[in-house]
């Protein structure tokens, strides 16, 4: 099961050094965490998580497997997009196919380097790319509406439950709002939602480009987009995209501390985007552990033990039978599986089951 983000942004705004930096941090991982690049723009890093690690050194696994987030660099966005203006109709089929979108906004200043609005502002430019997006869901929603709403004056079940969520999507992007402040509570209308693949239902993550002396505290326009992003119930995180592809030339983890230490960070920029990324699908880790590997794997939050299985193999999922399942914390205090069996914390779950962020999982299934 793949997630990915799409990185969008205007021109000029560090979109392509991130991306860039992220591939390369990656690549040079390799040695340590799977990495593949599958087109040019598109790349898969690790998730970042200490507890793997401990359960390496206590299950005395021989390799170690993190889980690992997509990142698609996609076109550049430009004014008129949703009119096809630039790459628009290239970038926003791109797009469609994310689960979430990371957007760059540039919060430095740097005479150097041109604005394709002339100034900066990444309030405007957020605007820009929320706006773009939100008219071309108007412009597929529209068309869509007519034969939903047909269908549904003639009885149709099915376009009776999509035209209940339709509407009231139309009236907010009518309005100038997003499909996303549009709140379903029932299942069932959440999963119409998805399947009209609309641009502004996808979660959002906007990072902060400032220049190198403001990356551990931000700056007066990375302060600003945070109060948006807390206002909209989004996401923000603070990156500078020029210390991040120095620190990606460094291969050596000491030198990258050292660097890092220099800069008073604790971590790099990216490590950040990365957690805020996975945090943004609501995706959970569980584990399997054995002297071959440990391994994290990625579910969304509620996701049932079937299908934590499949994750693993589509076989799994069809015969399961039961999960065998530790909690994180128990085969660490147990000091492993054999002591989390002694102690009585190893449980046995059925299909109902729902998967717990660091449960420690064995699968018994039948094909």
């Amino acid at each position: 099961m793949g997630f990915n983000c799409g990185i969008v942004g205007l021109p000029n705004v560090g979109k392509s050094t991130l991306f860039n930096a992220l591939t390369a941090t990656a690549a040079a991982q390799a040695a340590n965490y799977p990495f593949c690049t599958i087109e040019p723009n598109v790349g898969r890093v690790a998730v970042p998580d200490e507890r793997l690690d401990t359960l390496v050194r206590i299950g005395k696994s021989a390799k170690e497997i993190p889980t690992q987030l997509e990142f698609v660099d996609i076109a550049g966005l430009v004014r008129g997009a949703s009119k096809g203006e630039g790459l628009g109709n290239q970038f926003l089929a791109n797009i469609r196919e994310c689960d979430a979108i990371v957007a760059v906004l540039r919060c430095f200043e740097d005479p150097d380097v041109t604005h394709v609005e002339g100034s900066i502002d990444p309030i405007r430019d957020a605007d820009t790319v929320e706006t773009e997006l939100m008219l071309a869901d108007l412009d597929s929603l529209e068309r869509r509406a007519v034969t939903i709403a047909k269908k549904a004056k003639g009885g149709d079940k099915e376009a009776k439950d999509q035209n209940a969520v339709v509407e009231p999507i139309l009236e907010a992007l009518r309005a100038g709002r997003p499909a996303r402040s549009v709140r379903l509570t029932d299942p069932d209308q959440r999963r119409i939602l998805r399947q009209l693949f609309l641009l502004t239902a996808k979660p959002i993550l906007y990072v902060c480009n400032v220049e190198e002396s403001a990356a551990a505290t931000g700056n007066a326009l990375s302060h600003q987009v945070a109060l948006r992003a807390e206002q909209e119930g989004a996401a923000a995180v603070v990156v500078s995209a020029a210390i991040e592809a120095e620190l990606a030339q460094l291969t050596d983890p000491a030198e990258q501390r050292e660097f890092l230490q220099t800069l008073d960070l604790e971590e790099t920029g990216l490590v950040r985007v990365i957690r805020a990324g996975y945090k943004l699908l609501d995706l959970i880790t569980f584990f399997t552990v054995g002297p071959k590997e440990a391994r994290a794997w990625t579910v969304r939050h509620g996701a049932k033990a079937p299908e934590a299985a499949g994750v693993i193999h589509s076989d799994f999922e069809k015969g399961f039978i039961r999960a065998e399942t530790m909690a994180y914390a128990d085969f660490v205090a147990c000091g492993g599986e054999a002591g989390a069996k002694e102690a009585g914390k190893m449980r046995s779950e059925g299909k109902e089951y729902l998967v717990q962020d660091g449960d420690i999982m064995h699968f018994l299934f039948n094909v």
